[in-house]
């Protein structure tokens, strides 16, 4: 199986003079995952090259197993630091599509042309595709064939208003991931904040948060070897 990770290249928390980008969990749970499950993984980004991590997710209260070896890993480390750019690839080159989140993509993933494309692509053609955390964000300007919302009727999950609230950036984000999912139609499902939290409609899957990005993984694993 081929699988593409589509992360964030927007390094800006608002106008906070903070900086932000991918969740290093929500990278490197399902890459092994993928990678332990016989994968072939491409990263890819808007801009290419080393996107850029959210240093809150590389502060010790957040590190995991997981995030060492990532980090600890020259393979992995390589294929981060060489990104391609989103532009330069097909949904018809791979067999799924994975978006970890962190902050960034709501400000570049939800609006990029290409990745909304990428997105839609993927879903036309019958292929499974998971999102976590904020990264759901990035189905917003997403459509049916109609021109209706993709996720319209569709059962989502994401990063959710309360856990927005307690990492104090409510009013800095561009939207909020339930809140913008409930107004395009979805039928957003949350668990307690910071839970692990999946869910699997057809053959979109979303988490809920950082902690949902390896169930998320395992959970699109599961669909594509019963497929």
């Amino acid at each position: 199986m081929k699988v593409l990770m589509v992360l964030t290249s927007h390094d800006q928390l608002g106008d906070t003079g903070r900086k932000t980008g991918f969740w290093l969990e929500e990278l490197a749970a399902p890459y092994f995952r993928f990678r332990e499950a016989g994968w072939d993984t491409t990263l890819a980004s808007p801009e290419g090259g080393r996107p850029p991590l959210d240093p809150k997710s590389n502060e010790p209260e957040f590190q995991t197993d997981l995030t060492r070896r990532f980090e600890a890993d020259a393979a992995a480390e390589a294929q981060l630091d060489a990104t391609l750019r989103l532009d330069s690839v097909s949904a018809d080159d791979f067999d799924t599509v994975f978006y970890p989140g962190g902050h960034g993509p709501m400000w570049d993933l939800a609006e990029d042309p290409t990745s909304i494309k990428l997105i839609e692509d993927v879903v036309r053609s019958g292929k499974a595709i998971a999102l976590v955390c904020h990264a759901p964000g990035a189905l917003r300007h997403t459509t049916k064939p109609d021109g209706t919302p993709l996720v319209a009727g569709r059962n989502v999950t994401g990063f959710t208003n309360g856990e927005e609230a307690a990492v104090g950036l409510t009013k800095v984000v561009p939207f909020l991931v339930e809140d913008e999912l409930i107004a395009k139609g979805a039928n957003f499902q949350k668990t307690d904040d910071w839970q692990p939290y999946v869910v699997t409609d057809g053959l979109l899957i979303t988490g809920q948060n950082p902690a949902s990005s390896g169930p998320a993984a395992d959970a699109l694993i599961a669909l594509l070897q019963r497929s």
